[in-house]
Formats: structure tokens, sequence, C-alpha cells
């Protein structure tokens, strides 16, 4: 299988900070009009983008006068505040030269999480490609509660693909390819993954270079590893090599989808969604649950642990404790306690008609991917 990206309809684009930095830690201009040029060479095909746009912080690096990345968080804050007016403007500018408008969206995971606004962040996307407007997509860092964590980006876009069923996912960075050990010590450059196996033995390398950006390759691995398990390919190149790929090209590294196109939904509860509780299950439901993807019913509970209402998230794990799927339970924490291990004629009798339920219905469940 293949994947060859003019032939898609709508692609995440996912560029991290080291690739639009100068050595002195300011956007590079020149590197961002490349990358905005060979962006729309993919629109003049017709396909629709999202770019997902790291480079706020460092963009406000030379404005606070900050000859490096701060530290801490209120620095941290203050230079992406600043610099993303900047980022923006510079993205509006170049694409402004071909005559495209963009739009800035910022998101954070916490924003995600909450379904609301889960759905309004899709449909705002939504809108904004109908218009054939450009998304801009940052994690809006200038208001982190809690200290900004690397990789954020590119776990952002991964979610964000998956937000808008796109038709692939571009990590453009630094690195032209996924290297199965350091280039300099003879490292290999890797063409295709195709399961999760083939990462095995893989030696992942550090944070993005001068400490400007705070994903790495382990980060763009793992934004992979959560298109893949939705059906959607996802291509790992270096920015330098964005016009080929754009051009048709097969450069960089491709990772093959392995699970099946999911919706939003799905994705918001494999990725997104904080649990409360965990629901513990015997093998039989093991089967019934993760394999025949059927509704989780009382008479397999074996343990129940945490606090949680009905409408929340929990993990349903098997026995030895390996989590395999994620759902909206239909009672409280208390109830499922109550009728755990019972079949659905007792607990109809024992505690009315309207527990006769599952406790999680399929369609309000997401499985999760095993390892082999």
């Amino acid at each position: 299988m293949s994947f060859n990206v003019t032939e898609a309809k709508r692609l995440v684009i996912k560029v991290g900070s080291s690739s639009l930095t100068t050595v002195d830690g300011g956007i590079s201009v020149q590197a961002l009009n490349r990358l905005v040029d060979a962006c729309q060479g993919l629109r003049s095909r017709g396909i629709e983008i999202v770019l997902v746009s790291s480079g706020a912080i460092a963009a406000g690096l030379a404005p606070l006068r900050l000859d490096r990345r701060p530290q801490d968080l209120a620095a941290q804050q203050a230079a992406a505040a600043v610099g993303q007016g900047q980022l923006l403007a510079h993205y509006s500018r170049a694409f402004g030269h071909h005559g495209a408008e963009v739009g800035q969206v910022l998101l954070t995971v916490e924003d995600l999480i909450r379904r609301a606004t889960y759905v309004n962040a899709l449909r705002a996307l939504e809108k904004l490609l109908a218009l054939g407007v450009i998304p801009i997509i940052n994690e809006n860092d200038a208001v982190a509660t809690a200290e900004i964590r690397f990789g954020d980006n590119d776990r952002l876009a991964a979610l964000t693909a998956n937000l808008i069923h796109a038709d692939g996912l571009i990590l453009l960075s630094d690195v032209d390819a996924l290297y199965d050990g350091p280039p300099q010590a003879g490292g290999k450059p890797i063409a295709e993954i195709a399961r999760t196996e083939d990462l095995s033995g893989v030696t992942l390398g550090p944070r993005g270079r001068a400490g400007i950006g705070t994903g790495g390759m382990v980060t763009k691995v793992e934004a992979a590893q959560i298109v893949t398990a939705h059906g959607i390919p996802a291509r790992l190149t270096s920015a330098a090599n964005a016009e080929r790929l754009f051009a048709g090209e097969e450069v960089g590294t491709l990772f093959l989808p392995r699970g099946k196109r999911r919706g939003a939904r799905s994705a918001w509860l494999a990725h997104l969604a904080h649990t409360k509780g965990r629901i513990t299950i015997d093998q039989g439901a093991v089967s019934a649950v993760a394999e025949r993807r059927r509704s989780l019913l009382a008479a397999g509970i074996i343990e129940v642990t945490g606090s949680f209402e009905a409408g929340d998230v929990v993990e349903i794990s098997s026995p030895d404790g390996q989590v395999r799927a994620r759902g909206v339970s239909s009672f409280s924490a208390e109830e499922v306690r109550t009728m755990r291990g019972k079949k659905t004629a007792q607990i109809a009798q024992e505690l009315g008609e309207d527990y006769q339920r599952p406790v999680i219905h399929t369609d309000d469940m997401a499985r999760v991917e095993v390892p082999a």
C-alpha cells in the first residue's frame, strides 16, 4: 500500500518550531515562505489543508529580547502571547501573496476533552475549510494551566486529523525520515512502518535542536500511531522536503494505517477523554467487548474502581490490568458495583427494568489497540 499526498482531498500538516526558526531562535521568514509556497502547490490541486504550526514561543523571543527559550511557565506564556500574533502575521502575508486567507485556531488538549467544545471545534474547522480559508492551529500556550508539555502539537495534529477525517497526516521537522538509530552512528532511514512491531529496536532521538522545539522523534512516532490506529496514513519528513513531497515524491517515512476509520466521537473517547474510573472484566467479556465489539453487560464485570457517575468515561480492563477499551458508563460506580456479575434478568428483578441496559453500549465505546 502507498500514500501519495497529491491524491488526498484533505490533509493535516504539522510543522515544528525547529523548521521555522533561525540559528538565533527567531522566525525564519525564508523557511516559512518556502513552506507556504509548497502548501499552495497542494491547494492548487484542490486539496484542503489544515496547518498545525509550532513557533509562537520562538517568534516571541526576539521582541522580548530573550536569547533562548525561557524555562519558567510565565515567561513561556508571555513569549507565546507576543509571538502568536507575529507568527500568524507571517502566515497571513505569505498566503496572501497567493490570494488565500488564513484563520487562527488556538486549541489545547484540555479544550478538546469537553464534548461540547470538541464538537464546536469540528464545526469551526469545517466552516473555515468550506469558505476556502486555511486554518492555522497552534496550542494555546499563553493560557496553559500546567507546564507547556513537549510534543503537544504533534499530538494535537494527530487528534485534528482524526477530528476532521483527514486523508493523511504530514509531520514536518528538521529530520528527513525516521532512522533505525542515530544517523551519525550509522543509523539507516526507514521507508515504511506497517506495524507497531516494526518499531522494535528503533532508537528515537532527543528533543528538538537548540532548545527551540519541544517535541522530538518520540512524539512524532506517537502522533503517527494515533492516526494510523484510526485508519489514517502518516508521513514523516523534513520541512526542506515539503516541496518534493507535495509534488508527489515518496520521501521520508510512511506509517501505514492499521485500524479502521472511525468517527470523531471514537477518537475523543480513545485519546482525549479523561477517565473517572475503571471496570475490570473477565476473559469472556474481554472477548465479547474487545474482539467481537459487543456492549458491556454487568455479568462480565468482576471489579469496579474509582468514583464516577452516569455519563462519565471509564476504562475497561482485562483481568491482567491491560486497558482494552474506554467508554461512557450508563450507570454510576455504586450502581455498577451492585450490578456486577449478575445476569440481566436478575438485575431487572432486583433493581427494575431500567437497569436492563448495557453498562456501556458498544456505540459509546472505543477499543484500545493492544501491542503485540
